[in-house]
């Protein structure tokens, strides 16, 4: 197998050198604004395949089929991000005769249209959310379905993702004026602006699951904790979740496997769900059909290179774990540390660097692009480095991300490193005492900024 990577960054570095480790020669591709970047340096070849701005380079299927062809590479791993979640890419691929490193286009279309995944899961036996079974047409359909439900409502794109054209209404006066507005930015956002409702869940934890199939089987690797957000993006992530209970791992776990199962998914997978914080009960909301940024805490919790399984089921193995064999030990926490300025609402802080001190010793990794004297361009997401700790439990967990972030360093830019120190020492977050809700709070109140 010769392998093109179709990201860039941390993703790119790591999914390189996965792919070292089982002796596949790999391409990158790259924009202008990464010529030198590492995963350029690291891969065997490298291709140059646009302007700097990813509309124009890695958002470009045909530049990054025009690569493969050039270098005769016969796989592509999308990685996480820009086309990685599109079926029409992966269906561009295999027509072009090449492996794609994920679930082929019908199941990526399949899942990815939130109305028709949450059906899928409905046969598969899994809790939904209650709310409305498909998409809702108009505002007038939507207030109709709300009555049904139950305010609050939450109003979602059925073509979404990262928390983009989603709406929490109290009232059908509310909802009317949120409708448009949530179709609008969806329509601009996925190209589909088809909207669907869902009860609120106000004290909601968002816990995911981690799974793998091979188009025959499928397992779990245990469960994730992700509720520390901010704007719905994942800000920390732990493996396992603190605060549901073992019946409800057990439960959840299940059902995750049996939604892989009904649609027979290969590659690496993410089953979501909101976990109600005061019944206890867990509802599907989504599945991410691609490896995910919070993958190293599975790997740290239970041993399994998670891109390498990947690589193997592309290439036509057999899952190698059966459930049984999969253990977990310790505790594993994920912290993203972006180019933003805490002081200044998290404004982007692109630009050059001089120093840079990443943390090490013992159970610390540290997954980044970043090198001294380097450059933070203005084109790509924010995200600099995972700092990702491993401990016998998660009170071990959290001392060495304490340590570990204190650690972290870059001259030149603000970064996020300090507010995640100082949320790793929040007596809240060891005591796990926290919702989805929980970390936008604390930030209002200004705790998060000196």
């Amino acid at each position: 197998m010769r392998l093109l990577v179709a990201n860039r960054g941390e993703i790119a570095v790591r999914i390189i050198r996965a792919a070292r480790d089982l002796g596949i020669g790999t391409v990158a591709v790259h924009s202008k604004a990464d010529a030198d970047a590492l995963h350029v340096r690291l891969a065997d070849t490298a291709v140059a395949i646009g302007p700097s701005p990813a509309s124009k380079s890695y958002l470009v299927a045909d530049a990054i089929l025009a690569a493969a062809e050039e270098t005769g590479a016969d796989a592509v791993h999308p990685g996480y991000g820009f086309l990685s979640e599109r079926a029409s890419f992966a269906a561009a691929v295999a027509g072009a005769g090449l492996t794609f490193v994920g679930p082929d286009a019908a199941t990526i279309e399949r899942m990815g249209d939130k109305v028709a995944a949450r059906e899928v899961a409905r046969a598969a036996g899994v809790p939904t959310v209650p709310g409305t079974p498909g998409g809702v047409a108009d505002a007038d359909a939507a207030v109709a379905a709300a009555e049904e439900v139950g305010y609050p409502v939450m109003l979602k794109a059925a073509a979404g993702g990262g928390g983009r054209g989603i709406r929490v209404v109290a009232d059908g006066d509310a909802l009317r004026t949120a409708f448009g507005q949530a179709s609008t930015e969806a329509e601009k956002a996925f190209g589909d602006g088809t909207m669907y409702l869902e009860r609120f869940v106000e004290r909601a934890r968002h816990v995911e699951v981690q799974v793998l199939g091979d188009g025959r089987d499928a397992i779990h690797l245990f469960e994730r904790e992700c509720s520390l957000q901010r704007r719905r993006q994942k800000v920390v992530e732990e493996a396992v979740s603190p605060g549901i209970t073992g019946a409800t791992r057990e439960a959840m776990t299940a059902a995750a496997v049996a939604l892989c199962r009904e649609v027979g998914y290969t590659s690496a997978g993410t089953v979501e769900f909101l976990v109600d914080d005061e019944t206890g009960e867990f509802f599907f909301i989504e599945m991410n059909t691609r490896i995910q940024v919070e993958h190293p805490t599975t790997e740290l919790v239970t041993g399994i290179d998670l891109v390498a399984e990947q690589l193997r089921v592309a290439a036509g193995e057999p899952l190698r774990f059966t459930q049984d064999a999969v253990e977990r030990r310790g505790h594993a926490i994920e912290f993203r540390v972006c180019a933003e300025d805490p002081e200044r609402d998290f404004l982007p802080q692109p630009g050059g660097v001089g120093r840079v001190t990443l943390p090490s010793g013992p159970w610390v990794r540290c997954d980044t692009w970043l090198e001294p004297d380097g450059t933070v361009p203005p084109y790509y997401d924010s995200l600099l480095a995972k700092v990702v700790v491993w401990g016998a439990d998660r009170t071990e967990a959290l001392a060495r991300s304490r340590r570990a972030l204190d650690e972290f360093s870059v001259a030149g830019i603000p970064t996020t490193a300090g507010l995640l120190r100082t949320l790793a020492g929040e007596p809240w977050v060891a005591d796990a005492d926290f919702h989805t809700g929980t970390l936008e709070h604390w930030l209002a109140e200004g705790k998060g900024t000196s």
